[in-house]
């Protein structure tokens, strides 16, 4: 994970390069900085990929219904009327003929 002291030196060395000029350490030292930043910055997006689930319509269909109650008219379209979940969702608009 990259420090907030990490972040304002890299952008230090940025600004003295576009100002001055860095050192050759200086240069060394800015490109392990970015290194370490798109280091932390792909584990962090792994990761958030890695905890995302794809699902099938049908699947998504029996998560949601596990989070919904269902009312007298609520619009959903489910067949079993469970009045035991909670209801997380807007109803669905019927169409008038």
């Amino acid at each position: 994970m990259v420090t907030k002291e990490q972040i304002e030196r890299i952008n230090e060395l940025a600004k003295k390069k576009s100002e001055v000029g860095l050192t050759e350490k200086e240069q060394e030292e800015q490109a392990a900085l970015r290194r370490l930043y798109i280091d932390s910055f792909k584990q962090s997006l792994r990761s958030q990929l890695d905890s995302i689930k794809v699902v099938t319509p049908e699947e998504y269909e029996l998560l949601s219904k596990d989070n919904h109650k269902h009312g007298k008219d609520c619009g959903c379209g489910a067949a079993e009327h469970n009045h035991d979940h909670k209801h997380n969702h807007k109803a669905k608009p019927r169409l008038k003929h």
